[in-house]
């Protein structure tokens, strides 16, 4: 049975709750309904996400993906339903808690102050972090997740292309060594070649044992990136299974993906563009 955990403070904060062993769920949901003023968007969402692992979130516009996504970060609190993240609860938790519980939520919108360095962008992921040296030890440490980021300190924010803005904040979001980053459609507006290196990025912060959930327009590149794939239409899960079967799913291939993506030698057919829109 899990213990419950104190919740870290601002010296504590970056440090996450015991993970599980790779592989097992590390966030849990189920049962969500979650909805504004004129209705509930999510209806008995359930799903997990595994330990070590990436998780995609696929389908149409307006399906809730964004919404489950902040529901899990705190900024909507459900109606009815459960969010664990490492047997700790987050229903009821400000996003600040869930910050602190070792959760982070990269929005879709960028997010940078664009008057301010990349440096200041940065180090604003830090804000939690008790003293300067604390944070310029976590950001050295970020850039050797991410060294390119590195040769941008100085340069104002709004100076940068997409796809570079798109790599700082991923490089912000790991300030507080977060456990898990939820990643809502890092690729939308940008161009094939600029998305190839977002999605790289993603790997490299898995590889740094970041757990990973991620909602993704651009559907095929985001299954062929993740170890297990979701699919949600009206607000609920349509179909779960790996990131290969939900791609290769003749159904859902006809209506999200413009066919399934089956190849007689068992590979993924070639990137043939996206998608599964944006989101609501």
């Amino acid at each position: 049975m899990n213990r419950r955990r104190p919740m870290a403070d601002a010296t504590t904060a970056g440090q996450p709750p015991v993970p599980a062993a790779p592989g097992l769920p590390a966030l849990i949901i189920d049962g969500l309904v979650v909805g504004y003023g004129g209705g509930d968007v999510l209806h008995e969402v359930s799903l997990s996400v595994a330990e070590g692992g990436i998780t995609c979130v696929v389908g149409p516009n307006g399906c809730g993906k964004s919404t489950l996504l902040a529901a899990v970060s705190g900024l909507l609190h459900p109606r009815k339903g459960t969010i664990t993240f490492r047997g700790e609860p987050l229903v009821g938790k400000t996003p600040r808690q869930i910050l602190q519980a070792g959760l982070v939520h990269v929005p879709q919108n960028y997010s940078l102050f664009r008057e301010m360095t990349v440096r200041e962008n940065i180090d604003l992921g830090g804000y939690l972090l008790a003293d300067r040296a604390k944070i310029a030890s976590s950001r050295a440490r970020v850039e050797e997740i991410f060294p390119q980021v590195a040769g941008w300190t100085g340069r104002k924010a709004g100076s940068l292309s997409g796809g570079q803005q798109r790599l700082v904040e991923f490089a912000r979001c790991l300030m507080l060594d977060p456990a898990l980053v939820i990643l809502d459609e890092p690729s939308v507006g940008l161009a094939p070649k600029v998305m190839k290196t977002v999605f790289s990025a993603i790997r490299q912060m898995n590889a740094a044992g970041k757990t990973i959930l991620l909602v993704e327009q651009n559907a095929r590149a985001g299954l062929r990136l993740a170890g297990h794939g979701v699919v949600m239409e009206n607000g609920r899960v349509r179909l779960t299974g790996t990131g290969r079967e939900v791609l290769e799913h003749p159904e859902i291939g006809a209506l999200y993906l413009g066919g399934a993506v089956t190849t007689g030698s068992g590979h993924a057919a070639p990137d043939a563009g996206t998608d599964a829109g944006s989101d609501d």
